[in-house]
């Protein structure tokens, strides 16, 4: 199942501290939780691909995961039940992170079967049960919108945009080249006024996109 709305980018949002895995045992089937934050849908899905390629060799993998695009504010949505009686397991895992108000992060259920069918419900208090207990080892908070901005100058200007980026504390990556571009996640609510700063800076010098 996939869903989409839109919302405004610049609101705080609750998400997970950390990655976290929990399991337990009901009626002979083992489930466990894994959870992780994520900032863009190719994460989650490639989180998604991790788990179940480590665990090939359970019954069931059943993925969810809450996104917001930060480009667009799309809130993306999706679960899949993975095999399990339709709405017992993938809708109860979204359902938690929906009701917690969870943003950018996924969680895939791993199930080993146990030989013994626990029916709809317990299926459905199983699965929201992993997702509860991962979120909850993985602890939640509050956290703002970001956006990739790329910053190409001259050698020249480099030490100039550097120290700006170091001073305004935001995440950036730099590639030393024929020219040096910077990959900075920055929040949306700042990235106009470092846009700002950076031009001015350089005399408009750098390219920014």
């Amino acid at each position: 199942m996939a869903r989409w709305g839109c919302a405004p980018v610049t609101d705080a949002y609750h998400t997970i501290a950390e990655p976290a895995t929990t399991a337990f045992v009901v009626r002979g089937s083992e489930f466990i939780g894994h959870v992780r934050p994520v900032e863009d849908l190719e994460a989650a899905e490639a989180f998604i691909s991790s788990v179940e390629a480590e665990y090939d060799d359970a019954t069931h993998n059943v993925p969810a995961y809450r996104v917001r695009t930060d480009a667009e504010g799309i809130l993306r949505e999706y679960s899949s039940d993975d095999g399990e009686p339709t709405g017992s397991a993938g809708k109860p895992a979204l359902n938690v992170l929906t009701q917690r108000d969870l943003e950018n992060l996924a969680v895939v259920v791993t199930r080993y079967y146990g030989g013994t069918n626990l029916g709809v419900g317990g299926l459905v208090r199983a699965y929201s049960r992993a997702v509860k207990e991962a979120v909850d080892a993985a602890g939640v908070i509050e956290e703002h919108p970001h956006e990739r901005l790329e910053i190409t100058v001259a050698y020249d200007d480099s030490g100039t945009v550097r120290s700006i980026l170091e001073s305004e504390g935001v995440a950036f990556e730099a590639d030393y080249e024929a020219v040096v571009t910077f990959d900075v996640r920055v929040p949306v609510a700042a990235a106009d006024a470092l846009r700002d700063r950076i031009r001015s800076a350089t005399s408009d010098r750098a390219t920014l996109e």
